[in-house]
């Protein structure tokens, strides 16, 4: 006689992994900027995300990181290739249901061009979603203020006063177009000292006194990104840092700062404006350092916020190397400081003072002729130098953002 036998299902072992802990530990695979050589198992080739790259590198990731607990890892050790491909496509479908990847079509069983590694063209490709983004802005931003210990947030503190709900300054008689924020004592002691001591007192306008608070302005804010190729060279990786501490920035800003804006202009041969949500997929290339053009397009953009305070932070490594010039084509020179190019350029920085916008600059470079460059900027515009490396980059850029107090950083 036929028999059935029922029991509960188990399950395998990584059904309990956090998908938004395993994002943070793929965070350098989404981030990647060109840096891994060709040849990478990851890729197929710089800027390419499929799906088979994806998933080899979660395998990488539970490998290398602390997600898995002991059992976890033995189940993962012991598994045939095809328990691990149907753990791998398990964990992909997980990531897209949560909204972490968006995949061109939908990820079917593991079969040869999809799960497999044949040939480019059947290859399923996968997008990062902008809550991924957030998610990873979110975390790095976390792991930064860790770094700085106690950090206060709110608006941005000027040296003006105004009339405010919070009081923090001294008090002064009351102007039209004030906020009525009275100080009941100076306003009292101001009506006896007129009228003497009298019940009822009496008061008039000249007796009023408004407790001053600290005026906070909103700030428009360009973000200037070297892309050039010396960004990835020397055996260094200083773009994916530089573009962790942006998506740290923007996640700041839209949290934080609500009244602020943000926008990212890439510089290079030339320059361009791409929105943040695109930020993961851009790379480096075989480009020179067109601080000029990147200078001109960060000042057509603040020109059209209605803010009370604009800046620019430059995040570089090279010297200026290219130039726009009149009729399009572009000037380069590779070798040294070009009289022309960084004559051009500091003109740029000169526009920028008179339409009151400020320049900080965060070097990732320690050379002395650049030092220099940089020093020049900074005089000229009144903003920061940081001559920091891609380990303490969002630190500093972070604090200097936050803070707006001027002193050395060594």
């Amino acid at each position: 006689m036929k028999s059935v036998t029922y029991q509960r299902y188990q399950g395998d072992p990584l059904d309990e992994l956090s998908m938004e802990q395993l994002a943070d530990a793929l965070a350098d695979f989404v981030l990647q900027s060109g840096f891994p050589s060709p040849y990478d198992a990851w890729q197929e080739m710089p800027g390419e995300q499929t799906l088979a790259g994806l998933q080899q590198a979660i395998q990488q990731a539970l490998i290398d990181s602390d997600l898995l607990d002991d059992a976890q890892r033995e189940f993962l050790a012991n598994a045939s290739p095809d328990q691990l491909a149907e753990v791998m496509h398990r964990i992909t479908e997980r990531l897209a249901e949560e909204g972490l990847i968006r995949i061109d079509a939908p990820p079917g069983r593991p079969q040869p061009g999809i799960g497999g590694h044949v040939g480019r063209e059947g290859q399923v490709r996968f997008e990062v979603t902008d809550k991924a983004l957030d998610f990873l802005g979110f975390r790095t931003l976390k792991d930064l203020l860790g770094g700085l210990g106690k950090a206060s947030f709110g608006l941005h503190d000027t040296r003006d006063y105004a009339t405010g709900v919070e009081a923090g300054g001294a008090f002064r008689p009351y102007e039209f177009g004030d906020t009525l924020n009275l100080d009941i004592s100076a306003t009292i002691s101001h009506a006896l000292r007129r009228a003497g001591l009298h019940v009822p007192i009496g008061l008039e306008y000249q007796d009023l006194m408004v407790r001053q608070s600290e005026y906070q302005s909103s700030c428009a804010t360009v973000l200037l990104l070297d892309c050039s190729h010396s960004m990835i060279l020397y055996g260094e990786d200083r773009f994916t840092p530089a573009k962790r501490v942006a998506l740290a920035l923007a996640h700041l800003i839209r949290t934080q700062y609500p009244g602020d804006s943000l926008q990212l202009v890439l510089f290079h041969d030339s320059a361009e404006e791409i929105p943040l949500s695109q930020l993961a997929r851009v790379q480096v290339g075989p480009h020179y350092t067109n601080t000029h053009a990147g200078l001109q397009l960060a000042q057509r953009l603040l020109a059209r916020q209605r803010k009370d305070m604009k800046q620019i932070v430059m995040i570089t490594d090279g010297k200026p190397s290219a130039l726009t010039l009149e009729d399009g084509r572009i000037y380069k020179n590779a070798f040294g400081l070009d009289p022309m190019v960084v004559g051009r350029t500091l003109d740029e920085v000169h526009r920028c003072r008179r339409s009151g916008i400020l320049i900080n600059t965060f070097m990732l470079a320690s050379d002395h002729s650049l030092i220099q460059f940089v020093q020049k900027v900074t005089q000229i515009c009144r903003g920061k130098a940081y001559f920091t490396t891609p380990r303490t980059l969002g630190q500093y850029l972070m604090q200097d953002f936050m803070t707006r107090k001027s002193r050395s950083i060594h």
